[in-house]
C-alpha cells in the first residue's frame, strides 16, 4: 500500500489497523493438519476500511480510460461501451450457470451463441463461425491451424510459407511462426497498398496462407482485393482477412463477397465488449463452407428444436479454449448486434470513416501524413522536421497530449512510417471531441517548434511525471511487501 507521487513515497500500513476483524473459533470443528498451519504470521497491509477506499478511489482517478477522457489508440478501436451489454451479460441465468451444466440445462446460452455465429456469417458474408478463440491474436492462431490441417488432409504438406504484407498487423507473422509457418513479408507500394507483381514473384506450391490486414494499418483499403483474392486462389493459395479493422467495413462490405476464405474478428473492437487490461476477450473466426469441417470443438448445433453441442468432428483440429470461450463477452457483442439494424451498422462504419478523415483534414497541415487523399477508420500521421530538428520526437508529442487530459495514439506503428503516430478516433466520438484533440496538436506543434523543452518534460501536470520506461519494463514493481514486521492477528 504506496502511494507515489513526484516527491515522496508513503507506507500507509500501520500496526493495529483493522478493516474487518474475523472470528477465529471454528465453530464446525474442523481440524486443519498440523503441518498446514502457518508459524508465522503473514505479512498483510493494516489499514482500515476508509483507507482502503480512499486509497483505491485515488488510484482510480490517476487511471487514464475511455470513460472519462478521449483515447485515440489507432489499430486498437478503442471506442464507447454500452452500459446495457454489461447489464445484460450479467443475468443472473447467464452468470450463474455452470460451464460443465448438461446441454438441457443450458438451453438459453446455447441458443444466443448459435444465433451469434449466424449473424457473424451474415454480417461477412461466410457459412460458419467459431467463437471459441480468447482474442483476436488467438483467433489468428486458430485460423492458421486450420489452414495446416486444411493443407494436412489434402495431402500438400510442402505449403508451409505465409505471405503477409508489411502493412499487417504485428501479430500476424508471430502467430504463423508459432505453427511452424515460414513468413515471407512483402512490401507496400507508394499508395501503402500490396503491389501485384511483388504479390505474384512471392506466391508459389509452397504458400499455404496470404494473410491480409483489410483495412490495413496504414488505415488504407486494398483497392485491388478482387485481383488479389483470384491471383491467391489461382495459385491454391488460402486467403486470411484480418478482420480486426472490421469497424471500417461493417454494414458496408461483407469479406466473403470478395472472395476471403477464413478471418478473425475482434469483438472488443467492432462488437464494442471491453477491450485492454488484458482480458478477457474474443476473436471469433468466420470461415467458408469447405473449411468448416476444420473449425475447433465444441460446436453448437440445433436439431429438433433443441440446442446441443457436438464434438465428435474428426477433422476439427480440436479444443482451442476451455468450453466455449468467454461468453460473457460475447453475450455483450449479441446485445450490440440486435440494437442495431442493417442501417445502422453501415452508420457505424460511415461515422468513423468521417472521423477519422476529418482528423487527416485538419492535422495533415502540421503533421505530415502517409496517405493524404484519404483514409479509413484511422490516419497514420508522422512528426514534422520542424519538432525533429529541435530533437522533438513522436514520444514527446504523445507525453505532452497527457497534460492536455488527451490519451496519446498508437506511437512508432506500423513500423514502416518513420516517427509514426496512428490515430483511430472511432465512430462514437463527437465533432466538438475531435475540435479538442485537433486544437492541442495544434498547440503542441507550437510548442515543440518554439519552446521544444516542454515537450522533453511533458508529461508536466500529472501526479507521475516521464519514466524511464526501459527500467520499467525490465525492472516490474508489481507486488506490496512490509517494510516493518506486521501484527496482524487473523
Amino acid at each position: 500500500m504506496i502511494e507515489n507521487d513526484s516527491k515522496l513515497s508513503i507506507e500507509k500500513s500501520a500496526s493495529g489497523r483493522r478493516a474487518l476483524v474475523f472470528n477465529a473459533r471454528n465453530k464446525n470443528g474442523i481440524k486443519i493438519p498440523q503441518h498446514l498451519l502457518r508459524d508465522t504470521e503473514p505479512l498483510l497491509p493494516e489499514l482500515s476500511e476508509l483507507e482502503v477506499i480512499r486509497h483505491y478511489t485515488l488510484l482510480s482517478h490517476k487511471n487514464f480510460s475511455l470513460d472519462a477522457n478521449f483515447y485515440p489508440l489507432g489499430s486498437c478501436t478503442m471506442k464507447y461501451n454500452p452500459r446495457i451489454n454489461e447489464i445484460v451479460s450479467s443475468l443472473k441465468n447467464f452468470e450463474d450457470l455452470h460451464p460443465l451444466s448438461d446441454d438441457a440445462c443450458a438451453q438459453g446460452t446455447l441458443e444466443l451463441l448459435y444465433h451469434l455465429e449466424k449473424a457473424l456469417c451474415e454480417i461477412c458474408a461466410m457459412d460458419a463461425t467459431t467463437l471459441t478463440p480468447a482474442a483476436g491474436a488467438h483467433g489468428e492462431f486458430t485460423g492458421a491451424a486450420i489452414v495446416k490441417a486444411y493443407f494436412e488432409n489434402k495431402g500438400e504438406k510442402q505449403r508451409v510459407q505465409i505471405v503477409i504484407p508489411d502493412s499487417a498487423h504485428g501479430t500476424n507473422p508471430a502467430t504463423s511462426s508459432m505453427l511452424g509457418f515460414e513468413t515471407v513479408e512483402i512490401k507496400s507500394n507508394e499508395k501503402g497498398q500490396i503491389d501485384i507483381e511483388t504479390l505474384k514473384k512471392a506466391l508459389s506450391e509452397r504458400t499455404a496462407m496470404l494473410m491480409l490486414t483489410i483495412p490495413n494499418t496504414l488505415g488504407i483499403f486494398e483497392a485491388d482485393i478482387e485481383k488479389i483474392v483470384s491471383i491467391a486462389h489461382n495459385s491454391g493459395v488460402v486467403v486470411y482477412m484480418d478482420g480486426a479493422n472490421m469497424n471500417a467495413l461493417i454494414g458496408i462490405l461483407k469479406p466473403g463477397d470478395m472472395g476471403i476464405d477464413l478471418m478473425h474478428l475482434n469483438m472488443h473492437k467492432t462488437f464494442s465488449t471491453p477491450h485492454g487490461g488484458g482480458g478477457p476477450g474474443a476473436g471469433a473466426i468466420c470461415v467458408k463452407k469447405y473449411l468448416e469441417p476444420f473449425l475447433p470443438v465444441p460446436r453448437v448445433i440445433k436439431e429438433k428444436g433443441m440446442f446441443r453441442t457436438k464434438s465428435d468432428c474428426p477433422l476439427s483440429i480440436g479444443k482451442i479454449k476451455s468450453f466455449f470461450g468467454n461468453t460473457a463477452v460475447l453475450i455483450k457483442s449479441y446485445a450490440y448486434i440486435l440494437s442495431h439494424s442493417n442501417d445502422s451498422l453501415s452508420e457505424i462504419s460511415k461515422n468513423a470513416i468521417i472521423n477519422a478523415n476529418y482528423l487527416l483534414k485538419k492535422l495533415g497541415k502540421l503533421y505530415p501524413p502517409h496517405n493524404r487523399e484519404y483514409c479509413m477508420h484511422e490516419c497514420v500521421l508522422s512528426c514534422p522536421e520542424e519538432l525533429l530538428k529541435n530533437q522533438v520526437r513522436t514520444l514527446d508529442v504523445a507525453k505532452r497530449l497527457l497534460d492536455f487530459g488527451l490519451h496519446a495514439p498508437t506511437v512508432y506503428f506500423p513500423l514502416i512510417v518513420k516517427e509514426a503516430l496512428m490515430i483511430e478516433p472511432t465512430e462514437t466520438e463527437s465533432k466538438e471531441t475531435l475540435d479538442a484533440f485537433i486544437q492541442a496538436m495544434q498547440k503542441i506543434y507550437e510548442e515543440g517548434k518554439y519552446h521544444p523543452e516542454t515537450l522533453k518534460k511533458a508529461p508536466i501536470n500529472l501526479a507521475t511525471k516521464r519514466m524511464d520506461e526501459t527500467f520499467a519494463a525490465r525492472n516490474p514493481d508489481l507486488r506490496w511487501e512490509s517494510k516493518k514486521t506486521c501484527s496482524s492477528k487473523v
